[in-house]
């Protein structure tokens, strides 16, 4: 099943996100090296495809777990968590209906 994790970052985040970054698209990297990953990306904090020092405000991923405990544990074990980019982070069961 699908299933979206959505992060919030803490004020102010850009320097912990650009210093875990590379481990956290290493791990995205892996879901779409197993075909799991539908999407995954980050919320510009201002209206900008690049916020400049605005940064990002969280992210959005969207991958196929064996269940939601599953997906929790993987969001649990994110480098940003780790780095304390995000607030909080919240995993629902998501279904894809478009594009078919």
């Amino acid at each position: 099943m699908l299933y979206a994790i959505f992060g919030n970052d803490i004020p102010d985040s850009l320097k912990k996100r650009a210093a875990a970054r590379p481990a956290h698209l290493a791990r995205l990297q892996t879901l779409q090296d197993e075909g799991r990953l539908l999407m995954a990306g980050p919320f510009p904090a201002v209206d900008a495809v690049d916020p400049g020092p605005a940064g990002f405000s969280g992210s959005l991923i969207v991958a196929e777990f064996d269940s939601l405990a599953e997906a929790e544990a993987w969001a649990a074990a994110d480098p940003y968590v780790a780095a304390g980019v995000y607030a909080q982070v919240a995993v629902r069961p998501f279904r894809k209906v478009f594009p078919v």
